[in-house]
């Protein structure tokens, strides 16, 4: 008599799940889009349930298919932590990793990383994606994320890559038309140029530490909505843009310092701080014992660690 629940099905439904239909799974698993469907449909048999809902067009899970997909990839898990500990370092990494990360950092910082870990670790296959602003865990569509900030969701693990602030700039062209804000406040009269990026778009977060008696301090925080005729969801089209005398920007370090070293654009406000904007290798927990995710984290944190001018200071 034979099972309904197989072992073996496991991987087959990870690795249909993440690809997101049954034919990037075929190409993926290389086998027939009619072979991965009938794969499934046994499955689903078997269990005398239904785990997905599928379309022409789409594929979602169904809850049994959420419930069985958590179970098999904390099985998954539990059997890389078994090779890990029996094998050590001496297991190689290989399979598919989903490499997630912002549109600029990912184009400027990320891609030249992912082609040398590739180098390295030639079994694995690398999917780098581009996107505007961080994807949610729960679609599943990771495995790591290149990201600025922590993430919210407590089920994710973080590790810190490097230090990143925002700075506020403008060109020496702009700042001789319209002056130099003083305060935070001052920017209010000034075309301060939008980034739609993120949950805070429209208001920018500055705080000053002030001397209160001995030995003690007060932070003063200004939050400013700022008013311009300019936005985009593109960082290196605002950053363009202040280059161009067009108004005032607030953006990452890594994105403009070359800028302010050559004094094409010149910091702002140089005695007010902003929100950090520090550089995180994100995951979700399932796959923190993954031989290639620990590899490629790993490996990350390496190359931002010994390469000094990566991110320029």
């Amino acid at each position: 008599m034979s099972k309904a629940i197989n072992p073996s099905d496991f991987d087959f439904f990870s690795t249909l799940v993440s690809c997101g239909s049954l034919a990037a799974a075929a190409r993926e698993l290389g086998i027939s889009t009619p072979a991965v469907s009938k794969h499934l449909a046994l499955m689903e048999e078997r269990l005398r349930l239904r785990l997905m809902n599928r379309t022409t067009r789409r594929m979602s899970l169904t809850p049994e298919g959420e419930t069985y997909l958590e179970a098999a990839r904390k099985i998954l898990s539990e059997i890389d932590d078994l090779e890990n500990f029996l094998w050590g370092t001496t297991q190689t990494p290989k399979g598919l990793l989903r490499v997630n990360a912002t549109l600029g950092f990912g184009r400027s910082y990320v891609a030249p990383l992912v082609s040398s870990f590739v180098q390295q670790y030639a079994d694995v296959d690398v999917q780098l994606q581009l996107s505007v602003t961080p994807p949610p865990l729960s679609e599943d569509i990771y495995d790591v994320c290149v990201r600025f900030g922590p993430p919210p969701d407590t089920r994710a693990v973080a590790r810190f890559l490097a230090s990143n602030r925002r700075i506020l700039c403008a060109s020496p062209a702009y700042l001789q038309r319209h002056g130099a804000p003083k305060s935070p406040q001052d920017l209010m009269a000034h075309n301060c140029i939008g980034i739609r990026q993120g949950d805070e778009y429209g208001v920018w977060r500055f705080t000053r530490s002030r001397p209160k008696g001995k030995g003690s301090a007060k932070v003063d925080e200004q939050n400013i909505r700022i008013r311009g005729n300019l936005t985009t969801n593109d960082g290196g089209v605002a950053v363009n843009w202040a280059l161009a005398g067009k108004g005032i920007l607030l953006r990452a370090e890594w994105d403009v310092v070359e800028y302010i070293q050559r004094g094409t654009l010149i910091h702002v406000l140089p005695n007010f701080d902003t929100p950090d904007a520090d550089i995180y290798a994100v995951y979700p927990q399932q796959h923190r014992s993954t031989t290639r995710v620990k590899a490629f984290v790993d490996f990350l944190a390496a190359s931002f660690e010994n390469d000094a001018g990566l991110i320029a200071r």
